[in-house]
């Protein structure tokens, strides 16, 4: 949480491990070989991180040396690349040669404010696994504050809604908590947009059958106004792909390819 697509193991046959993937584009791009989003390495706060450009922004890779949140899990910088239609893939598998889960996450080195964020998605989105989290939001860092997410997962819930927009405090507001709006849907299809907008006093979430700039086909949709309170901080973009708690109780990897993140500023 853009084109992006939901491979799973049990239904398409994806390999992930020493083989050709069976997609058009051919074989599985890492990071050390991405053509149309190269990789790169820059300094943050004192440490060489890993880049990639996708949709006009540069993206840093999430590669921690050890467990990390959310959810103290592994992190592995080979599952994500941009492929050579400028398509960003996030990738959950099992490791070879450790036999442990890794998940994919990037973050924007631009800041955003007030604007339209959107995300145009490619895959059964709402037949994760239970125990998978598919995340677009925005966050300061600060945990419990300034954030808003488009979030599908069951939490580990076989029957609890995929489909979750949540807005966190600003920070200072302590003696308020969290919203969150939670529903199943079904898809029309392969094609979906998602995108959320925030200004000074609202957050209007949105989800859309289909590739949308527009209102069509729109399927759910949320706002929250003041007294809510919204953060009114510029802050990052993060898309990421995670377990919570355990691993896929389907014992599946998942591939996520997100095709375009569009943000809009306010006029």
């Amino acid at each position: 949480m853009k084109s992006i697509f939901v491979w799973l193991l049990a239904a398409i046959p994806v390999c992930f491990a020493n083989c050709t993937s069976s997609r058009p584009d051919g074989p599985v791009q890492t990071k050390a070989s991405v053509q149309h989003g190269k990789a790169n390495t820059v300094a943050v706060n004192g440490i060489n991180q890993t880049t990639i450009q996708f949709s006009g922004y540069t993206w840093i890779v999430k590669e921690p040396a050890g467990q990390q949140g959310p959810h103290n899990n592994y992190w592995s910088g080979d599952n994500v690349w941009v492929d050579s239609n400028g398509r960003l893939h996030l990738v959950l598998k099992k490791h070879n040669d450790t036999g442990r889960w890794e998940c994919a996450e990037v973050r924007s080195t631009q800041l955003f404010g007030y604007g339209t964020y959107q995300w145009k998605i490619e895959g059964a989105v709402n037949a994760l696994d239970k125990n998978i989290v598919f995340g677009l939001f925005n966050y300061s860092g600060n945990s419990r504050f300034d954030e808003m997410d488009i979030e599908f997962s069951r939490w580990g819930y076989p029957n609890a809604p995929i489909l979750n927009y949540t807005v966190w405090p600003a920070t200072g507001d302590t003696g308020i908590s969290n919203v969150t709006y939670a529903k199943d849907f079904v898809l029309n299809g392969t094609y979906t947009t998602h995108r959320f907008r925030r200004d000074a006093t609202s957050i209007h979430f949105q989800s859309l059958h289909g590739f949308q700039n527009g209102n069509l086909n729109q399927f759910e949709t949320k706002t929250w106004t003041t007294p809510t309170s919204i953060s009114t901080l510029q802050m990052p973009i993060h898309m990421n792909l995670w377990l919570f708690n355990a691993p896929p109780s389907n014992g599946n990897a998942v591939e996520i390819i997100i095709h375009e993140f569009k943000f809009t500023p306010l006029s």
